[in-house]
């Protein structure tokens, strides 16, 4: 199958790239800027803002920057930014007024600024306040999440007056520009973004109007990426998209022949006759496993995914493919059929809860996680009670949860009103919060006595409790987190990047804690959860 997505001149290209960056030493000076500038990203939101200040990243640095060890010590400060809540875009208001200084009252932050230094606003915050982010001198440059290819000449154009470019596009996806990462050397993890945009139109969401329309890269250029990356030693690669599961590159010939199909019992708001109806391309299953082939000792995890877009051929190619993770993101929003239909999601709380069944069923141990909204327009405590009974019946090992955020230039800001108090909004959040912590404790207690596939990661922020000697940290499958001691019974150290079966013993909030038994192959060595070598580990 790799065979038909051949890349070679480029590939070979990308692991000189890596093996150059992976042999110089992380804390080493920055070279001199070959335009006598530095630069430094200050990153903020989801993945795709990590995966987009790489992207930047390598623009900068091949426009002649360097990038600088700390904010105060660049010529340039970046700010990638995140607008999807209230809370996200007030502490970047902070963080610029700080860039710039205090003004006495009755003073422009402008007299303030510090000598020579330019500040840009990148992603969807610039997207979204555009010339608003000029005031008081705040921003010298704004930048769109489709524009960053016009950085180095708008940074050069700074001294003729503020710049901006904030126009979406129908095409743009970096997809030859290979992202320069902050740390090289790790090998724990690495996004690839293989789809921007997102068509979907939920009526809570800004993502469409300061990400555009989707497209998704060339299936050539993705591969190229994953297997540089997997050469370099990276062994969990995350690929990325705002709905990621429904990437299509419809100009590559496809081995598999899938159409477009949708999750059984979903008819999505948005609809396209004439995507759907394409029949030639790869779609996302198919790109999921030529991945994992790519790159066949490395975990493979996909995210941000919607519900809708979970056919039975992606359910299989997940179970099927020994190093994709075993794990799946279905962000189910709400547990009422009226919020549901309000949110323009397109499904219903009994079809989100049969695509749970067919994916637990496909996908034997899936571990679960979801996104939920508190208080959305409308919404009745009968509405808020379904949601907490979707969350205590599905039981979850990780949620994202938040009290709606009324964003301007979405449908619900236009069209709805935001009628549920503030305090009614965290009643129920922190109802939810609860909701989810119960059923999230009941896994967590369920593991204990399992053995677990983890990637190391590095030291814990904190070792266990009277516990003597060192340990690492690493998640599983699930993206929990497990704590154990740094080496195997027979003595020998663990290191960031390995993988290893461990057996977890006890369990302590929202940490799982156990003791390594055997180092695994790759990702795709499953452990053996009744060996000898467990047994002997633990003495049983």
């Amino acid at each position: 199958m790799r065979r038909l997505f051949s890349s070679q001149p480029r590939l070979a290209a990308l692991r000189r790239k890596l093996k150059h960056e992976a042999r110089a030493p992380p804390a080493a000076a920055p070279a001199a800027p070959s335009n006598g500038s530095s630069f430094f990203i200050e990153t903020r939101g989801c993945q795709m803002n990590v995966s987009d200040s790489e992207v930047v990243r390598s623009l900068l640095l091949d426009g002649g920057y360097g990038e600088a060890t700390s904010a105060a010590a660049a010529d340039v400060v970046l700010l990638n930014t995140c607008a999807i809540r209230d809370k996200a875009e007030a502490k970047v208001w902070t963080r610029l007024r700080d860039l710039r200084g205090r003004a006495p009252h009755g003073v422009k932050l402008a007299a303030h600024r510090r000598p020579r230094q330019t500040v840009a606003v990148l992603g969807c915050m610039a997207e979204r306040v555009e010339e608003g982010l000029f005031e008081n001198g705040l921003a010298d440059v704004v930048v769109g999440p489709d524009a960053y290819r016009e950085l180095p000449r708008l940074l050069g154009n700074v001294g003729s007056g503020p710049q901006m470019d904030t126009k979406l596009s129908l095409v743009e996806d970096y997809g030859e520009v290979f992202p320069t990462r902050a740390d090289p050397t790790m090998r724990h993890g690495a996004f690839v973004s293989v789809q921007r945009g997102c068509n979907n139109a939920c009526a809570y969401c800004i993502v469409p109007y300061t990400r555009g329309r989707e497209r998704s890269r060339a299936v050539t250029t993705v591969l190229d990426e994953v297997a540089a990356l997997y050469d370099a030693g990276v062994r969990e690669i995350t690929l990325l998209g705002q709905n990621v599961n429904s990437y299509h590159d419809a100009k590559t010939a496809s081995a598999w022949g899938l159409p477009r199909e949708y999750s059984d019992g979903f008819v999505p708001f948005v609809k396209s006759a004439k995507r759907d109806g394409m029949a030639d391309g790869v779609r996302f299953a198919e790109l999921l496993v030529a991945v994992a082939e790519a790159a066949p000792d490395a975990r493979i995890r996909f995210t941000s995914p919607h519900p809708k877009d979970f056919p039975d051929a992606l359910l299989r190619a997940v179970a099927d493919t020994p190093n994709v993770a075993k794990q799946l993101h279905l962000p189910a929003q709400s547990g009422s059929d009226a919020v549901l239909r309000s949110m323009r999601r397109g499904y219903t709380d009994d079809a989100y809860r049969a695509l749970v069944d067919r994916a637990r069923e496909t996908i034997p141990g899936v571990a679960l996680s979801s996104d939920f909204i508190a208080g959305f327009c409308g919404e009745s405590e009968a509405d808020h009670d379904a949601t907490v009974a979707l969350i205590e019946d599905i039981r979850y090992d990780m949620a994202f949860l938040f009290a709606y955020s009324s964003r301007d230039r979405t449908p619900a800001q236009r069209r709805l009103d935001d009628d549920v108090p503030a305090d009614v909004k965290n009643r129920r959040l922190n109802e939810i919060i609860a909701a989810f912590r119960a059923g999230r404790d009941e896994l967590s207690h369920e593991a204990v006595g399992e053995t677990h596939l983890v990637l190391v990661e590095g030291a814990p922020k904190r070792a266990p409790a009277g516990a003597d000697g060192t340990f690492v940290t690493g998640r599983n499958d699930g993206y929990r987190k497990i704590v154990f001691p740094d080496a195997l019974p027979d003595g020998t150290a663990l290191a960031e990047g390995d993988f290893c079966h461990v057996y977890v013993d006890r369990v302590e909030g929202a940490t799982l804690f156990g003791v390594a038994v055997a180092r695994a192959a790759g990702a795709g060595d499953r452990p053996d959860v009744s060996g000898a070598e467990r047994r002997a580990a633990v003495g049983s």
